[in-house]
């Protein structure tokens, strides 16, 4: 099934802020209508997000790196910041951590469990 997603195009009276605020507006409303899978090829799309059998179990990870999306959303949660985390991860970016934030809203499901599965090893 192919994706449609429609976007304002009346821009002229908009600063560019404003259309990239609502654009990523009605972008999020559009994602939240897709299926788990749907939502999954995208992600992969965008080239942030990887899931390979095998590597770290499976889970979600940083593009071609083995950092666990579950791993930096949990240090996100108990108050990391994004700044801690690039320096204690030297090869990612300020991108990949958008896009693990992302993913984590995008799967919380998925992000809750593989955290309960790893505090209990």
């Amino acid at each position: 099934m192919p994706y449609r997603i429609t976007l304002p195009i009346e821009f002229s009276v908009y600063s560019s802020t404003k259309v990239k605020s609502m654009i990523t507006k009605k972008l999020r409303q559009e994602l939240l209508t897709l299926s788990p899978s749907e939502k999954t090829e995208i992600i992969q799309l965008l080239d942030g997000i990887n899931k390979t059998p095998k590597v770290v179990g499976g889970a979600a990870r940083i593009r071609n790196t083995r950092i666990p999306v579950w791993s930096l959303f949990q240090s996100h949660q108990m108050g990391t910041s994004d700044l801690d985390i690039l320096e204690a991860h030297l090869d990612l970016t300020q991108t990949d951590l958008l896009n693990a934030w992302l993913y984590a809203e995008t799967f919380p499901d998925e992000i809750e469990q593989e955290i309960a599965v790893n505090e209990a090893d």
